[in-house]
């Protein structure tokens, strides 16, 4: 059986069927008409639910299919009328059907339902059954099916069943690919593109290029079109047949394919568009080879899904949900893309513009339409630089995303339509109907991200109204969750939660850095006024940013921030940082000191309008109630628990006031960097080990830099993890926040990329002076949703971070950057 498919159990009542199916398939697997008579009607002999059953049936299965999954239908399925739907259901999605047929005898059915006491129906149902099922069996091939199983006696019993994953899946590649954009005959230049990805070619007696290997062990995918219009069809195919023979490529069918293939073959087609080149060309050559290279292009295939399902490669492209289909539908679309119906002024098909509406996790590399230059749109890009009409030909290197081009050494042929970009939009344009609404934003570790309209449109006012200019607005970090509730006496949150944590989740090593007492900042800084001009498209002659995690400017004064920035680059250049890392520019996480600089009202506001309250009452109370008591009143109760309360004011203010300390423009501000996020090339938050980052930026030195402290914790080790819990402890009774617990390596999805372990003073300032009083209530404070959160947003952030490094437009960044933002609005409790 294909891996995916429909299968329809044909047989009569008695036939075996559903015995047949629980032998070799899974029970989610199979839906029978009685269970869906037992839905509807709660009778699986109620027959007059069928109709309702039926439809219940159908959209199940039409679920499952659009879903990709391997269904089967235990249902009589001998007449026509009932095969014909499913058929067509599976038409539908692209799916291709199979049909199994226990083919019994009527008696042992008559006798077998017999044996059910709740079969009632006479043996004439059996015989009616049995006749449509013999009328049925001499042309059920044609219905349809790509293949009908016909099992008979000892063959029902001894049959076994195995899958065969489609001719499309080669999900189990990895690469790394090159992939290589329309030929169309231009051998030189191919020869030329190749050698320049660093490949060797191979050749035969006469010296033509018959093959080509890569020292990396690199695989080339080409998107079709390697025959027609250009001056040597016959030596692209003697080079591509033997690169793909030998296992060092593979190949997709383009038009230009099907189109000779069809003329080599006899059949009528009109001979233009290049076809006469190639029709000539190969007439020079043996038979033999003629045979072959007809051969090699009948049998090439749709498209190919590579890379676990990262990468799709089909000539005219593949929108998402035909991936790893098979219909002719797919291949149409795949070999000609999605037309209007309408043609141009040049008499070629409009067509769709379908990676516009593009939204798939699944990078798509196609072909087909010449364009000058290739270009990213919605994670899809056409490499068919029109090698033929003078233009270049053009690879993909996958997955760095890196373009490498070789020039035409001519006009082979001229085009019938100038070549036109993709799509004319302005790559650092935003456009709001890129975030407006309900929206999935694909990312490439946490799937799909689902934004609802209403966070949508709340994130749109802090946008508009706050936040810095969107071109320097390339990541925001996710929100961070607290480890679960400690059981410890005294405690809220403990280290011990956050290692078991991580050890469960089969990390083998943490580092712990300490939680600097600011705000969380994201510094964008480049080389020189010019990187930020070609890089980011800002030309004011600024040179970074640093912003909040909500994406507010740090400092309203422009000359404030133009001086830290600059301080920031000159630390960067003393400590060889551009050279080394091969960067004009740099995305740093970091924290920004002291939290004051940029919460200085919220302080005074809220935290220091509660202690000065606190300060004021609280002493006068407890002198009062111990009054009250010098003159034998029983105020004992009332008195110890302003006493403590009057304590926990002073703890309090001592909690916040850490957090202030005077500020003149940048004097005794601090930054402190964590981790490098970005360069060139390099979306470094998702590669590098935290040991990497930490050692790098420790190499910066200015004033105006604070290092982050941190401790490696091997979680197997009773020791290692006591010296952290002991580290942290004197962070925290020392005024310290906490620490922040990571993989010490980047981990696989579904693992919290930071867990934040506040100390027991600094939660005063969360959830109240008084809170040690009421720690058995808060114990019970729900995390889920919060843990939910955080990995949503980090998935986000990495997104942008990979689009930002791989060169894509800054509108296809933003989209996971307005994304975290729209997050941030989630009603979670914000104490956490």
């Amino acid at each position: 059986m294909p891996a995916m498919s429909l299968v329809l159990l044909v047989g009569v009542s008695g036939s075996g069927k559903s015995t047949f199916a629980r032998k070799h398939f899974l029970p989610t697997q199979v839906i029978s008409s009685d269970f869906c008579r037992g839905l509807v009607a709660d009778d699986e002999n109620d027959q007059e639910s069928t109709p309702d059953a039926f439809d219940v049936l159908h959209y199940i299965v039409g679920t499952r299919l659009r879903r990709g999954l391997l269904t089967v239908v235990d249902a009589t399925n001998v007449q026509w009328d009932a095969r014909k739907k499913l058929i067509e259901l599976a038409k539908s999605h692209d799916v291709l059907v199979d049909a199994i047929v226990l083919d019994v005898p009527e008696e042992v059915a008559v006798a077998r339902n017999a044996l059910r006491p709740d079969r009632a129906f006479g043996s004439h149902v059996i015989t009616r059954q049995r006749k449509d099922l013999r009328r049925s069996l001499s042309k059920m091939s044609r219905d349809g099916f790509r293949k009908v199983h016909v099992l008979r006696g000892d063959d029902i019993d001894d049959a076994t069943i195995t899958y065969e994953r489609a001719w499309t899946d080669r999900r189990d590649l990895t690469g790394p690919f090159d992939v290589i954009g329309d030929v169309h005959g231009c051998r030189a230049e191919l020869e030329t593109l190749l050698e320049a990805l660093g490949w060797e070619l191979r050749r035969d007696d006469a010296g033509r290029p018959d093959g080509a290997t890569h020292p990396e062990g690199r695989t080339a995918v080409f998107v079709g079109d390697l025959v027609d219009r250009g001056p040597d069809s016959p030596g692209v195919l003697r080079l591509v047949m033997g690169m793909v023979a030998a296992g060092t490529a593979l190949c997709v069918s383009g038009n230009h394919e099907q189109k000779l293939v069809r003329a080599l073959n006899g059949r009528k087609v009109t001979v233009a568009h290049g076809l006469e080149r190639s029709l000539e060309q190969l007439a020079a050559e043996p038979e033999e080879f003629r045979e072959a290279a007809r051969s090699f292009m009948d049998k090439l295939i749709s498209h190919y899904q590579l890379d676990g399902g990262g990468l799709v490669v089909a000539h005219a492209g593949l929108k998402e949900a035909y991936h790893g289909r098979a219909s002719g539908r797919v291949r149409a679309f795949a070999l000609y893309g999605d037309t209007t119906g309408e043609t141009d002024e040049y008499g070629l098909p409009v067509r769709y513009p379908w990676a516009k509406d593009y939204r798939g996790r699944a990078m798509v590399v196609y072909g087909h339409t010449p364009i000058p230059e290739a270009e990213w749109v919605n994670n899809t890009i056409c490499v068919d630089t029109g090698c033929v009409f003078g233009g270049k030909l053009t690879a993909l290197r996958y997955p760095t995303r890196e373009l490498v081009s070789v020039p035409a050494r001519e006009v082979w042929y001229e085009p019938t339509r100038p070549l036109a970009p993709v799509t004319e939009r302005d790559p650092g344009l935003l456009d709001i109907g890129d975030v407006q609404g309900t929206r999935y934003v694909e990312t490439r570790t946490g799937g799909k991200v689902k934004i609802r309209e209403e966070n949508s449109a709340a994130a749109l006012e802090i946008m508009s109204r706050f936040a810095v200019d969107p071109r320097w607005l390339v990541y925001l970090p996710p929100t961070m969750a607290p480890p679960e509730t400690s059981s410890l006496e005294g405690y809220l949150e403990h280290p011990a939660e956050a290692f078991e944590e991580f050890r469960r989740a089969g990390v083998a090593e943490v580092v712990c850095e300490e939680k600097h007492m600011g705000s969380r900042a994201v510094v964008v800084l480049t080389r020189t006024p010019d990187v930020a001009a070609a890089r980011f498209g800002v030309a004011d002659g600024t040179c970074g940013i640093v912003h909040t995690r909500t994406g507010r400017p740090f400092f309203g004064d422009p000359d404030l921030m133009a001086e830290l920035v600059s301080r920031l680059r000159e630390a960067v250049s003393r400590a060889g940082l551009w050279e080394d890392l091969g960067t004009d520019w740099l995305v740093l996480d970091a924290e920004l000191l002291p939290w004051s600089a940029k919460a200085g009202s919220l302080i005074r506001e809220q935290y220091a309008s509660v202690g000065a309250a606190a300060g004021a009452v609280l002493p006068e109370a407890v002198a009062a109630l111990e009054a009250a008591a010098g003159r034998g009143l029983d105020v004992g109760d009332l008195l110890d628990r302003t006493r403590r309360r009057s304590g926990n004011a002073a703890r309090y203010r001592d909690a916040y006031g850490r957090y202030c300390w005077p500020v003149s423009g940048l004097s005794g501000v601090r930054l402190a960097p964590f981790q490098i996020l970005a360069m060139e090339g390099r979306a470094t938050a998702g590669e590098e080990p935290h040991a990497w980052h930490l050692s790098t930026l420790a190499r910066l030195d200015s004033e105006v830099i604070t290092p982050t402290r941190h401790v490696f914790v091997s979680l197997e080790s009773e020791e290692s993890r006591a010296a952290a819990t002991e580290w942290w402890t004197s962070l925290t009774e020392a005024g310290g926040e906490g620490m922040v617990v990571k993989p010490a390596r980047p981990v696989a999805e579904r693992v919290q990329p930071g867990v934040k372990v506040r100390g027991r003073e600094y939660l005063r300032i969360i959830y109240g002076p008084d809170y040690t009083e009421s720690l058995e209530v808060l114990r019970g404070r729900f995390l889920g949703k919060k843990r939910s959160l955080a990995l949503r947003e980090h998935a986000l952030g990495l997104e942008s971070l990979a689009r930002l490094a791989g060169g894509e437009p800054l509108w296809r960044v933003h989209e996971p950057v307005f994304a975290v933002l729209a997050l941030e609005s989630e009603p979670v409790d914000p104490r956490l």
